[in-house]
């Protein structure tokens, strides 16, 4: 009987009905094939930390290849800093086979280890190219086999910014066409998303072959069986860029479309509520915006971070600074960071809000006052409190802070700051900080009242002491000559004084184009002939020169002969009617 609901539980795992297989494996025998079976239903499921446990609980059997099951689902389950632990308590080598390889070096691009995994990226494939070889398999077939390799290869260069390089790569993978769907669609999703916004129409065809409409309204699904071949995180990216494709190209009704599916599609995720936004703000609808990102930030309070800087982002860029601070001041482990504070400040400055940025500046003060952290920012922070305060006309709370930062770090820029402060409330304060300064090399004098009258140092590209005796100008220096103003010629018996009617404005154009311009009416009656028939009408003219005649018509000829094969002006088809 158990034999028979497990072939059963089968049927369904390879018709993708995974929770009806999952459910007819409950309560069976545990045995080793059961258990496979049931972890790749729940690695399927996307249920990685279960998937995880039956492996290794599956560790001491002689199941060959296990260790390889065992670091996909890890690496899966977010659990990559485990891998190597793993294969040492298994005694194993990641280069022990090409599969191990390629899936050990996704753990390292997990963590970030790019050019280490580039490196047994490529051990993985030669290896593979061995192996393959030896099983004596076409060119075709290996490369086929190799695909997903070539594919992480290229993204491991895509993230290290070698681009050329990846970009060529997804190309000829795509154009070969020797890869199985699943790299494929990868491929083609990643130079999607390595192009950005260029060639958008292209972009979009290509990705209309991979998703289909559902039977059921809002609903997406992969064509070609690719939702059975493509992990979770790899069917969002490329439903992601399809979306990012159709804002883009101001196609808002169907991005709209795919961004309410798409929460449903992906419950875990923050991506769809993120595209949601963004086709808001797309729509002109910023406020919306807002209000979306701060109702799932409130619903789902441990994946608010990136959610409230979106919104942060939002608000700020549509002129609502009080928003983007309140944003802000909801994330605890940034707000005392010098950007953000940076940041705090001028948006509460351009709210009007000078209290508010005040107490933002005050409550950073005392968090790194009490952080025990070697790079300590306190002083940053205490000199740009100290700034704004003077700025706002708070001099006894700027000299305060100050004076602390010159006992307490002993900054020069701290102690100028204090002597200009202390110097509108406390002099004798000031005149004793003064005396800290340090003196200027090769200067042994200032006449203070000469210096009072000048507008001030010269400007001066030669070094940081020369010129100092040129800082002030000298008492008796001569004024600089003005030039003196000639005066204008005018033409000959011209009176300024009277200078009468202004000239003519059209004077300059031809007289055709002036507005006074009337042509001469044609006398229609010299044309008529009068007398009896067969009368022939003289010349009114007998001067005229038979030769110019016939150059005139001899120029007609030539200009439609020259316009047979090209529109004619309209100035010459005005004298071919003269």
């Amino acid at each position: 009987m158990s034999t028979s609901l497990s072939k059963q539980a089968y049927c369904f795992y390879r018709q993708n009905r995974l929770d009806e297989a999952l459910e007819t494996l409950k309560g069976q025998e545990g045995n080793f094939a059961n258990m496979l079976l049931q972890s790749q239903i729940l690695f399927r499921l996307g249920k990685m930390d279960a998937c995880v446990d039956i492996y290794q609980k599956l560790q001491k059997s002689k199941i060959d290849s296990l260790e390889i099951n065992l670091v996909a689902g890890l690496v899966s389950a977010g659990m990559a800093s485990e891998v190597q632990g793993t294969l040492d308590s298994l005694k194993v080598k990641p280069t022990s086979s090409f599969e191990l390889a390629y899936n050990v070096a996704c753990s390292l691009i997990e963590r970030n280890l790019y050019k280490d995994a580039e490196q047994l990226l490529l051990s993985s494939r030669r290896i593979g190219q061995e192996t393959l070889v030896e099983e004596n398999l076409a060119d075709d077939d290996i490369e086929l086999e190799l695909a997903p390799i070539a594919v992480q290869l290229a993204y491991v260069q895509q993230i290290i910014g070698r681009t050329q390089e990846a970009f060529e790569s997804y190309s000829g993978i795509i154009k070969k066409n020797l890869a199985d769907e699943s790299s494929l669609a990868v491929s083609i999703s990643n130079l999607i998303a390595l192009k950005g916004p260029k060639d958008v129409s292209d972009g979009l065809r290509k990705l209309d072959k991979l998703i289909e409409k559902g039977e059921a309204p809002l609903t997406f699904q992969l064509a070609r069986g690719l939702d059975l071949k493509l992990s979770l995180k790899q069917r969002e990216a490329i439903y992601v860029n399809r979306l990012l494709l159709l804002v883009h190209s101001n196609k808002l009704d169907q991005a709209r479309e795919l961004a309410s599916a798409l929460p449903g599609m992906f419950p875990n995720s923050v991506m769809p509520v993120l595209l949601q936004a963004a086709v808001h703000v797309r729509e002109n609808k910023a406020n919306k915006a807002e209000e979306l990102l701060w109702q799932f930030a409130n619903k789902y309070p441990d994946k608010s971070k990136v959610i409230l800087l979106a919104r942060a982002q939002v608000a700020a860029a549509a002129g609502h600074p009080q928003i983007a601070a309140e944003s802000l001041l909801k994330i605890p482990d940034i707000q005392h960071k010098p950007a953000t504070v940076a940041t705090l400040i001028s948006l509460k400055e351009r709210a009007g809000d000078i209290d508010g940025a005040d107490a933002v500046l005050e409550s950073a003060i005392r968090w790194w006052s009490n952080a025990m952290t070697e790079d300590n920012k306190l002083d940053v922070i205490m000199q740009e409190a100290a700034s704004f305060k003077l700025r706002h006309g708070k001099k006894d709370e700027a000299a305060r802070l100050y004076e602390e930062l010159v006992k307490s770090h002993g900054s020069m820029e701290a102690l100028v700051g204090l002597i200009q402060t202390a110097a509108h409330t406390d002099i004798e304060k000031a005149e004793s900080y003064e005396k800290q300064l340090k003196p200027i090399p090769g200067l042994k004098g200032i006449d203070v009242e000469s210096l009072e009258k000048t507008s001030g140092a010269k400007h001066t590209e030669k070094g940081p002491t020369a010129g100092i005796a040129e800082a002030y100008e000298p008492k008796n220096k001569e004024k600089t000559k003005k030039k003196r103003k000639r005066k204008p010629k005018y033409p000959k018996g011209f009176d300024p004084a009277n200078p009468g009617p202004p000239p003519d404005p059209e004077r300059w154009l031809p007289k055709r184009e002036r507005s006074s311009y009337r042509p001469k009416r044609k006398d229609k009656r010299a044309a008529q002939i009068r007398g009896s028939q067969g009368a022939v009408v003289k010349e009114a003219d007998s001067n005229v020169n038979p030769k110019s005649t016939q150059a005139a018509s001899s120029k007609g000829n030539s200009q439609n002969t020259s316009t047979v094969h090209s529109k004619p002006s309209s100035k010459s088809r005005k004298k071919s009617r003269n």
